[in-house]
């Protein structure tokens, strides 16, 4: 078991998903503003969950530097969604480079995990989602001893391009039916 992972995951996949896989000793990274969603947001804090403040830079740097000895100190490992939001384009979004100051800060690899598209049987505009199937991929490891914030673009590039290749290649196609068709 490797002790002060960073798990980078896509945000387009169901939450019960990422629940069957979440490692022992795991917390995630999440906005602020979910501490104030009544009980979601109360579990979550109780969860130890590490909230970072988006719209101050400086308060999430501050954040994530803090993680990073979180992580070490107690021997955890951190979830990260380095889109930042959810996506229900069936594609992924450009990462932000939080995740990636933070595995470097560290010095922990990082574990690319992928999950295929849902957006073939999520409903946007009823928020709904039909049955359907999602395919997970968990990717090597990628090492980040040695590496320092110079080096944080390319990481967070080369991780982009790893992960979105695995994700294309294991999603359906647009308009491609995932599940029974609803409505």
């Amino acid at each position: 078991k490797a002790i002060g992972t960073t798990f980078l995951k896509g945000w387009s996949a169901s939450f019960s998903a990422m629940m069957e896989i979440l490692p022992d000793r795991c917390t995630m990274v999440a906005k602020k503003e979910l501490v104030y969603a009544g009980t979601v947001g109360i579990v979550s804090w109780l969860g130890g969950i590490v909230f970072i403040n988006r719209k101050k830079t400086s308060d999430a740097k501050s954040v994530m530097t803090d993680a990073a000895n979180t992580m070490l100190q107690d021997q955890i490992r951190l979830w990260v969604f380095p889109e930042g939001t959810r996506n229900q384009k069936g594609d992924l979004l450009p990462f932000k480079k939080g995740a990636f100051h933070l595995a470097v800060q560290a010095q922990a690899p990082i574990i690319p995990l992928v999950i295929s598209s849902y957006s073939n049987f999520y409903l946007g505009k009823e928020k709904q989602f039909n049955s359907g199937t999602i395919t997970l991929k968990i990717l090597p490891k990628i090492p980040t001893k040695g590496l320092t914030t110079d080096d944080v673009s390319d990481l967070c590039d080369k991780s982009y391009q790893i992960m979105r290749s695995v994700f294309m290649e294991i999603s359906p196609q647009l308009g491609q039916s995932n599940g029974p068709v609803g409505h």
